[in-house]
This record gives structure tokens, C-alpha cells and sequence, in this order.
């Protein structure tokens, strides 16, 4: 069944709690509501392209995005997956450079825009957005950190637990004692992630399961067993 979205004011968005513009109350958040063209995109499609001018951010009301960069030789690199209460851009915000990334929606969404000036604007009478940026980027910042460390000093095996690990704190719903991965990433999404192949990621989910670390029913994965999955990930205590 297709999702209805709706155009909604940011005083009533479910999303708000978690969205850089949470701290803002009555006349400032009517400004951003009247300000912001919100639009609705369909799997598939892009948001921005790596290189393009970059005139604003993107708040994500609802959907998921897959944030990646394209490599030289043509390999697509996933830096993250962006969620609800999200935002996109902000990295360029206090400067002139392009996007260095491109966005493209994995899970039909509902997203919100605001101008550069208007968001500049915003922040001189509200230092409170500058710094709930500042602290997502001081997040994305820790987890690309822990990501390279990862590469280079754990297998694939590993990196392919502590990724479903990640999933489950930003995406897992605990239901019938088990954890729902509320996420469909494609077997070629995971393998950029973890750096490997695409093959070989199918062959270690095909072990996580003989295991009872996961089950699978149709393209949504279940994690049975966390202590299982978090000694595989090799995750220190």
C-alpha cells in the first residue's frame, strides 16, 4: 500500500523532537514553517548530486536517504543512512562549497527545505540550531571515525555485525522478542557500507542465521540473538 503524505506546518511535524529546529517555539518556528517547501519523493529518485551547488538544508520529516560518494573509479561509497528528524546539507552550510555527496531516497519521503540565507538568518536570533548542528556533526564525525577504525583493524565478519548493530540503535522495533530491522537496504547497500563484497555479504548472513543471530522473512531482517551478534562484532565491553 502507498504511503499518503501530507504538507504539514513544522508546529505539528511528528519529526520535530528529534530535527535541528527542535529548540524553536511560536514565532520563530511559524517563520521556518512558512519558509520551508516541503516535497515528496518516491524510491529511487535523488535529492542532490555530488557537485551541485548547495543553496540550503534538508529536514526529513519522514523516509529514509542514502548519503554516498562516488570514488574516482566509480565506487559508490555510503557514508550514512539519514532518517526522520534528520537533516541533509548542513555540512555546507557556513560555506561556499558544493555538495560533496549525493542523496537519494531508499524509502519514499516526505522532506522539507529551507534557504541558506533564511537558515543564517534564523541561527543569528537562535544560536540554539547552530548548536544542535554543530552536535550532529560532531556525531556523524564520531561514527565515520569508528567506521574507518573499523576497517582497518576488524574482518568483514565484523564490520558486518557492528552494522546490523548500528541498524538496531537507529532502526530496530523491539516485537515478539526479537528485533525488526525497520530498514530495507539492497545486499550491494550493505557491501559498500562494510567495504566487501556483495557476494560475501550474502554468505555471511546465510552464517548469521545458521547461527540464530538473524532471521530473515522476505527483505526484512530480524536479529534473535544481540550477545551473539555483539561478541561477533568483537565489540569491546
Amino acid at each position: 500500500m502507498a504511503k499518503i503524505f501530507r504538507t504539514v506546518n513544522c508546529e505539528n511535524c511528528e519529526s520535530l523532537k528529534k530535527s535541528v529546529f527542535c529548540s524553536l517555539k511560536n514565532s520563530p518556528l511559524s517563520d521556518a514553517s512558512s519558509n520551508k517547501v516541503m516535497n515528496f519523493y518516491k524510491k529511487g529518485q535523488t535529492l542532490y548530486f555530488q557537485g551541485n551547488p548547495a543553496f540550503g538544508i534538508y529536514c526529513i520529516n519522514s523516509g529514509k536517504i542514502k548519503v554516498s560518494k562516488m570514488e574516482n573509479d566509480g565506487k559508490e561509497i555510503i557514508l550514512r543512512i539519514a532518517g526522520a528528524g534528520d537533516v541533509l546539507g548542513h555540512q555546507n552550510l557556513y560555506t561556499n562549497e558544493n555538495y560533496t555527496a549525493t542523496a537519494t531516497i531508499i524509502e519514499d519521503a516526505a522532506i522539507c527545505f529551507l534557504d541558506k540565507k533564511f537558515v543564517l538568518n534564523i541561527i543569528s536570533t537562535e544560536p540554539s540550531i547552530s548548536i544542535n548542528i554543530i552536535s550532529k556533526m560532531s556525531n556523524e564525525l564520531s561514527t565515520y571515525e569508528r567506521r574507518n577504525a573499523a576497517m582497518s583493524h576488524k574482518n568483514v565478519r565484523e564490520r558486518l555485525a557492528e552494522l546490523l548493530l548500528a541498524l538496531k540503535i537507529n532502526y530496530g522495533i523491539f516485537e515478539h522478542g526479537r528485533f525488526k530491522l525497520d530498514i530495507k537496504l539492497t545486499r550491494e547497500e550493505m557491501a559498500s557500507m562494510v567495504g566487501t563484497a556483495n557476494e560475501t555479504i550474502i554468505r555471511f548472513i546465510s552464517e548469521f542465521k545458521d547461527e540464530g543471530i538473524l532471521e530473515q522473512e522476505g527483505k526484512i531482517i530480524y536479529i534473535m540473538n544481540i550477545e551473539k551478534l555483539i561478541k561477533t562484532a568483537n565489540i569491546a565491553p
